[in-house]
């Protein structure tokens, strides 16, 4: 008898359906944007156009006159005029402000990145009862923004006799921006080897030794990071020094930009000058180092 052919069992169905033959396929691509495509240049070109146009209107309404302004506000200076610049440059209050903006942020930094360093220090390279709360602590103040405290510090200003005084301002900013100092800094020390602690310490060398000759040079880039930020942060800080300070004589860049502007009101053109000089040492400064922010925020989330 001759073998009988048996046919295979039909396949059980998938639950997917193909594509009918003689239709094409409706799914469509969803690759996301990349760099390449001009639709993200142009929407960066907008964006980077919206930040610079106000900037641009109070540099370029610096060089106009105040009729000029009056007839076109959004118009180009003509003819230029440097008269405006001139005068705030020659002036004894603008430099005046200038020294006590400068000792405010100088003094700021020192501050906050000795104690956040050392606090670091701490937290990341030893193991105590309550580390763990201490962390929390200086992570729970990144929420408190110093106008929530701007009456309580006041108060503790004045008792403390640092009125119309810049040690007043100072110590606010320092004690508001170690937070975030200890936040980026920590990661980093975290990073460097237990190893190399211990082979220090068979060397000879002590805490503060090792302190010094590795911990700080192998930190360095957070360091700097944070020391920006303060500098930054202190220079532009505006709201502190208008409840301290109400001496002209002590009155830092933000508060001089605000008193220039009352005085001198109806002078339009003047004002854009003085506010146009007294944005540009903090302008120059973040361009000079935001490859370093960049990177000390890096390699803080790296750590």
């Amino acid at each position: 008898m001759a073998a009988q052919s048996v046919a295979p069992p039909p396949l059980p169905p998938t639950g997917r359906k193909g594509p009918r033959p003689g239709r094409p396929s409706r799914r469509k691509s969803s690759a996301p944007l990349q760099w390449g495509d001009p639709v993200v240049y142009v929407v960066a070109a907008l964006l980077v156009v919206g930040m610079l146009a106000p900037v641009a209107f109070i540099v370029l309404g610096g060089f106009r006159t105040n009729a000029q302004i009056t007839a076109d506000p959004s118009g180009l200076p003509g003819p230029w005029q440097i008269g405006n610049y001139i005068d705030v440059l020659t002036s004894d209050t603008f430099w005046r402000q200038v020294m006590n903006s400068t000792i405010s942020a100088g003094v700021t930094t020192v501050g906050v990145v000795a104690l956040g360093l050392m606090v670091s220090f701490v937290l990341a390279r030893y193991r105590f009862r309550g580390q763990a709360f201490m962390y929390a602590l200086f992570a729970a103040g990144l929420m408190f923004p110093m106008t929530v405290a701007i009456t309580p510090l006041y108060i503790m200003v004045r008792n403390l006799g640092l009125m119309n005084n810049l040690g007043g301002v100072i110590l606010p900013q320092i004690a508001f921006a170690l937070p975030v100092t200890v936040i980026i800094l920590v990661p980093f020390l975290r990073a460097i080897p237990t190893e190399l602690q211990e082979a220090a310490s068979i060397d000879g060398c002590s805490r503060i030794g090792f302190f010094w000759r590795m911990v700080l040079p192998l930190s360095l880039p957070g360091v700097i990071t944070v020391g920006i930020l303060a500098f930054i942060g202190a220079w532009n800080s505006y709201l502190l020094p208008l409840f301290i300070l109400n001496n002209e004589e002590v009155y830092t860049l933000p508060l001089g930009v605000q008193a220039f502007a009352s005085r001198y009101s109806v002078d339009t053109a003047r004002v854009l000058a003085f506010t146009s000089l007294a944005m540009l040492p903090a302008l120059v400064f973040f361009s000079f180092f935001e490859r370093r922010i960049i990177g000390g925020l890096t390699g803080a989330v790296k750590g």
